[in-house]
């Protein structure tokens, strides 16, 4: 393939004209910026979450520059709400894309007194990890049932980098999850490979959310969270645009089963 032509294929590669996506958690943070960039390549784009209030305001905010965009209020918790939002989707046109974004924090880790040990909540343990791996789980379940039958979709789940090590800022219950989660994702990857299902997971660092508290906000704890990432800074939601692009588009299609940090080098100390 010559030049002229290898630059003609780049912009399809990552072109998501006729492609309807769902995202979870999508009313702020990672997932609205994940839902924007997918509107931003062409995709038709249903934003959910939990929150109606916050979950409206950005919808009607992205309507006055893009037409493809709606939204459905889905707590991920429960499991048939997942199933029953899904499948009316499903119902309405087929669903080439999902990112399982919806989580929760379980507050700090054993760096603070209340993350130790032996404070841990067992009520808030199990309700992060309803949340981030029974959610996870659930939008799985019901994304890839819509998907077999068109043998081809694309699934790709928000984990984290403490689930991919010990991470002393965290809580147990969210580490916990994202360890177990990025084995689901490898698990699923696995069986859904015959479909054509890609299924992957996007394993952030800190970025400047509002998860926890939006404790990486303050100044305090972005300059802890400093001393140990190479490139000295918190990311910022849009700076995740990029890899999800990729996972949703063309230009992944040789990629499935993978768990990919984008964390400005914390998990290569």
């Amino acid at each position: 393939m010559n030049d002229t032509a290898t630059t003609a294929l780049l912009p399809s590669l990552f072109d998501l004209t006729d492609q309807r996506a769902l995202v979870t958690g999508a009313a702020s943070g990672l997932g609205l910026a994940i839902a924007e960039a997918l509107l931003g390549a062409g995709a038709e784009v249903v934003l959910s979450d939990s929150d109606a209030q916050a979950l409206d305001a950005e919808v009607q905010r992205l309507r006055q520059t893009h037409a493809k965009v709606h939204q459905r209020v889905i707590d991920v918790s429960d499991g048939a709400e997942v199933d029953r939002h899904i499948d009316a989707l499903a119902a309405e046109g087929p669903i080439d894309c999902v990112f399982a974004n919806a989580g929760m924090s379980a507050g700090p880790g054993f760096l603070a007194e209340q993350g130790r040990l032996e404070n841990v909540d067992p009520a808030a343990w199990e309700k992060v990890l309803q949340v981030n791996l029974t959610g996870v789980l659930a939008t799985l379940r019901a994304a890839s049932r819509h998907m077999k039958p068109r043998r081809q979709g694309r699934i790709i789940v928000t984990s984290s980098i403490a689930g991919l090590r010990s991470e002393a800022h965290s809580g147990y219950a969210y580490v916990a999850s994202k360890a177990a989660v990025n084995n689901v994702v490898r698990q699923a990857a696995i069986e859904l490979a015959p479909f054509n299902i890609l299924v992957n997971a996007i394993a952030p660092g800190p970025f400047a959310t509002g998860i926890n508290g939006g404790r990486l906000r303050l100044l305090e704890s972005a300059d802890r969270m400093r001393t140990y990432i190479p490139l000295g800074r918190i990311a910022e939601p849009r700076e995740i645009q990029g890899l999800a692009l990729l996972l949703a588009s063309p230009a992944s299609s040789y990629m499935t089963g993978t768990i990919i940090p984008i964390d400005g080098g914390a998990s290569a100390r």
